[in-house]
C-alpha cells in the first residue's frame, strides 16, 4: 500500500540504511573491534565509520544545517545545535551489537524548535525500520537483506491509548535499575517486556507496549529518532513529573522521562 510520506523521510530512511549497511559487515566479522571512551562506554569502529556514513549524506542533502553526532561530540568536535539541527547516534546499543543479540539501532532525528519533527530508527540485524514523519504519521518496514527501504511497502503503526485490563510496560535489557522497577510499581502493569537501544520507543509507537520509563542517564541522540517516531504515533515523552522533554539543551543531556502510548 503506498503511503504519504515526504521525500525528506525517504531520505532519513536511505541514510539509515547505508549506515546499517556498514554496521552489518563489522557485526558479521569473527571479532568486532572495541575501545572505551572517556566516559568508560563501549565505542567500536563500527560506530564511527556508520556515523561518517550518516555525516556526509545529511550535510550534502541539508546544507548548512548542523549536525549533532555522539561520536563527533566525544571527539571534542561538533555540538552545536540552533532552532533546526540533526541528532545521530550511529549504532545505539553499542552493549547488545558487542553481544550480538541484534537489538541495536540508527537512530537519525531532525529537530525544529526543540521538537523532533522527523526520525528514523533502523535495526539492521532484525530487518526492521521505524520512520516518524510527523502529520504524515508513523511507520514500521520489513527490509531484505540489504535491500534498500521501498516506502510504498511501509504500514503504518499508531501508539495505543492504555488497556482497561493494564499496561505492557517496556524497559531497557541492559540499564534495568532498581528506581525504574519502583516507578513501574506505581502502574497497574500486567506485563514486561526487555529490549534493547531505541527499539523500546518503538514497541510503544506500534501499539505493542504502553509506557517506558528511564529512571538514568541518557543523551538526547539517544532518544530523539525514537521520540519522533513515538509523537507522529500519537505518543508522548515527558519528564517523569509530565513536564515537557525539548531537545538542544546545554550539554546534552536528557533529565529522566517516560515515553508513553495514546492518553
Amino acid at each position: 500500500m503506498t503511503q504519504t510520506l515526504s521525500h525528506d523521510a525517504q531520505r532519513l530512511a536511505d541514510i539509515a540504511f547505508e549506515a546499517g549497511i556498514v554496521i552489518l559487515r563489522h557485526y558479521e566479522a569473527e571479532a568486532v573491534e572495541m575501545r572505551e571512551k572517556s566516559d568508560a562506554s563501549p565505542v567500536t569502529a563500527a560506530d564511527e565509520e556508520a556515523e561518517a556514513v550518516i555525516l556526509t549524506e545529511l550535510r550534502a542533502h541539508w546544507h548548512g544545517v548542523p549536525v549533532v553526532a555522539e561520536e563527533e561530540v566525544a571527539a571534542g568536535r561538533g555540538g552545536v545545535s540552533g532552532a533546526h539541527f540533526f541528532l545521530v547516534d550511529p549504532l545505539d546499543g553499542t552493549k547488545e551489537f558487542i553481544n550480538r543479540n541484534g537489538e541495536f539501532t540508527v537512530n537519525i532525528a531532525e529537530i525544529v524548535d526543540g521538537t523532533p519533527v522527523k526520525g528514523v530508527v533502523y535495526a539492521p540485524a532484525l530487518g526492521r525500520m521505524w520512520l516518524g514523519d510527523g502529520a504524515n504519521g508513523a511507520f514500521e518496514l520489513t527490509l531484505e537483506a540489504r535491500t534498500p527501504p521501498d516506502l510504498a511497502k511501509a504500514r503504518r503503526i499508531e501508539a495505543r491509548a492504555a488497556p482497561a485490563d493494564g499496561l505492557v510496560a517496556v524497559a531497557s535489557r541492559s540499564h534495568r535499575d532498581p528506581a525504574t522497577e519502583e516507578y513501574l510499581k506505581t502502574f497497574p502493569v500486567k506485563d514486561f517486556r526487555a529490549a534493547g537501544s531505541s527499539l523500546k520507543f518503538c514497541l510503544v509507537a506500534a501499539g505493542e507496549a504502553d509506557i517506558y520509563p528511564r529512571l538514568g542517564t541518557t543523551m538526547e541522540w539517544d532518544t530523539a529518532a525514537g521520540h519522533a517516531v513515538l509523537l507522529s504515533a500519537g505518543g508522548s515523552v515527558t519528564t517523569v513529573d509530565g513536564g515537557a522533554f525539548p531537545y538542544g539543551k546545554p550539554g546534552f543531556k536528557n533529565p529522566h522521562f517516560v515515553a508513553r502510548g495514546k492518553a
